[in-house]
């Protein structure tokens, strides 16, 4: 596969999907969009993407709707939508993968993966995580505020040609992006970020910047964090707990940021509680340990949930 030539289909046009969509077509692929709300501006007018690394514009080669799958061959299927319950991804995708067809993950939480393996038991899997603050505006346009870092690796872990060749194609239109062979550990370390900083924003209805400075706050994400730490080395993935001291440094530094979880709250759209907070306290369950601030954390926002 000539990676200029590769054919890839981006499943969600939100504000990862469409940025990194976009990234792509820069790179030379050619990308297929696999829409839902924006599906007749993104036909008519393409994505209109504003980024601190240069503002730009696309049109995918084709965009099709979530109601009405055209199935294709694509060498690439990259999920960049919500991991929410209820949501049958498999048979949503299954129109658009073949026998030699590399299925991305580029979604948030732990435990996402085996859904997908299990009904794909012939395809490769791919887990990515996506470092960046981008945001939707308003249909077919993205802000890409901070960030924009990938980490792509094969699922469970191990090292796949594919998953270099996609890494390849995002570096040339100058994403920062790279291979891991220890993709499980690579999705620990993001939910480390993940577990405390999306729920405390919706509880607390600030940015990211709002939550390091209040000292009580900041006391309550170290000890969110320490408990993801453990369950991650719990789980074989031997992170240090270091990384707490890093996330907190890199979030103070950070421009004010609205978290993903807090735009969703504020748009009336589900939460990805179980895949961020959820999945981890039955993880917990299963390890027989106590974490109570994940606990805790869980019950609020699925309440907060319920209520709206």
């Amino acid at each position: 596969m000539a990676e200029e030539k590769a054919n890839i289909l981006v499943v969600g046009s939100g504000a990862i999907g469409a940025f990194y969509a976009g990234k792509l077509v820069q790179s030379g692929a050619k990308v297929d969009l696999l829409c839902r709300s924006d599906y007749e501006t993104i036909k008519s007018k393409g994505v209109l993407v504003k980024s601190i690394w240069g503002d730009f514009h696309y049109t995918p080669r084709k965009t099709i709707p979530f109601d009405k799958p055209d199935p294709g061959e694509y060498d690439y299927v990259i999920l960049c939508t919500k991991v929410l319950p209820g949501v049958n991804v498999p048979s949503m995708i299954r129109p658009f993968v073949s026998k030699e067809t590399s299925i991305v993950l580029i979604q948030n939480g732990i435990e996402i993966e085996p859904p997908i393996a299990k009904a794909f038991p012939d395809n490769e899997i791919l887990s990515g995580l996506a470092f960046v603050c981008c945001e939707r505006k308003a249909p077919g346009e993205i802000y890409h505020t901070d960030y924009g870092r990938l980490v792509i690796g094969l699922y469970p872990r191990g090292y796949s040609s594919s998953a270099t060749q996609l890494v390849e194609l995002f570096r040339s239109s100058g994403v920062p992006a790279e291979v891991t062979e220890d993709v499980k550990t690579a999705r620990w370390a993001k939910l480390v970020w993940n577990a405390p900083f999306n729920p405390i924003s919706v509880l607390c209805k600030c940015t990211t910047d709002k939550m390091v400075s209040n000292a009580t706050i900041e006391s309550v994400v170290r000890a969110v964090m320490k408990e993801v730490v453990t369950l991650a080395r719990l789980d074989g993935s031997p992170l240090s707990f270091s990384i707490i001291e890093s996330h907190i440094k890199d979030t103070k530094v950070m421009k004010p940021y609205k978290t993903s979880m807090l735009l969703d709250y504020e748009a009336g759209r589900p939460m990805e509680i179980e895949a961020i907070l959820g999945n981890a306290v039955r993880k917990a369950e299963e390890f027989g340990i106590e974490v109570p601030h994940l606990k805790t954390l869980y019950g609020v926002l699925s309440i907060v949930e319920q209520c709206r």
